[in-house]
């Protein structure tokens, strides 16, 4: 790259795959950025294909600098672009995603995955052994399905194909959307859910919730979380979420805390400037800064 260039291809203040050997890292964590652009299960309002370009893009804006945190974005951070995907065909997009995954691990990188639509969680997932972790799910809706118009596999059944794959346990936060069955579900396998009605009466029980968790943490952030009037531009939009200071406060709880893997999905903008993008890139900044 040339002097006093930068690349939109990748998120701010990261370095690049041919960077990756030279760097002395001197003990400090790892992590990888990959684009996952796959939508081939969404339903409602396509694009999130084009998430990991507008959020590399849109990360532009921020400050290494976190004056929230009184820190520097200091992480070893490696963007190595997106993965070949098959839109349609998710069964052999999940095993790239899986071959990915396992290469990023295999040089102990951490997996900071962008979609894309939520099922590409599943993907990063079945990469990693999470018997013992904790599996936080950030999502307007449960997504607990076990079917969804037919498909097994599907942007509304991810959540139930990650319990599967026995977690230590899943906590879902801003839940405002979900059939019977689904509620029903959670409670009798002992899922913990909190409906954004109850982050916004009273965050300092989730907030309490995740500081109190010990082990692994994976962190899987479905970005319409955030009520549309903060993301408008995902695949299925609900009304009465949370606000992006909600979402930033929760998100400081990770400081500390011992996460396996990140992702981050369902952004649809295709637009410069676009607030989707924004507040996505901003959660993934801010849980960067954490680290």
């Amino acid at each position: 790259m040339l002097f006093h260039t930068q690349s939109p291809l990748q998120f701010a203040f990261s370095k690049v795959y041919g960077e990756f050997e030279s760097v002395k890292l001197n003990g400090k964590t790892k992590f990888g950025i990959i684009g996952v652009p796959f939508d081939g299960t969404s339903t409602y309002k396509t694009g999130s294909r084009f998430g990991p370009r507008a959020v590399r893009e849109t990360s532009y804006n921020f400050e290494r600098y976190n004056l929230t945190l009184d820190k520097n974005l200091d992480v070893s951070l490696f963007d190595f672009g997106d993965i070949e995907i098959i839109q349609g065909n998710f069964k052999k997009t999940c095993s790239i995603i899986q071959e990915t995954i396992s290469e990023l691990i295999d040089k102990n990188i951490i997996p900071v995955a962008i979609g894309g639509e939520h099922l590409i969680s599943y993907g990063v997932l079945k990469a990693l052994d999470i018997e013992n972790t904790t599996v936080i799910h950030f999502d307007a809706h449960m997504d607990l399905r076990n079917e969804y118009m037919g498909e097994k596999y599907s942007h509304a059944t991810v959540m139930r194909r990650i319990f599967d794959l026995n977690p230590e346990n899943i906590i879902q936060i801003g839940i405002r959307s979900c059939s019977e069955d689904e509620k029903i579900f959670a409670h009798e396998n002992e899922i913990t859910y909190f409906t954004a009605h109850e982050v916004i009466k009273n965050i300092n029980t989730i907030t309490e919730a995740i500081k109190n968790i010990e082990g692994p943490l994976y962190v899987s952030l479905d970005i319409d979380v955030l009520d549309p009037a903060y993301a408008p531009s995902v695949s299925t939009p609900s009304p009465c979420g949370l606000t992006p200071f909600q979402l930033e406060t929760i998100i400081h709880c990770l400081k500390g805390k011992e996460v396996i893997g990140f992702d981050l999905v369902e952004i649809s903008s295709t637009k410069i400037g676009d607030i989707t993008s924004i507040n996505g890139a901003k959660a993934l900044y801010d849980f960067l800064c954490t680290q």
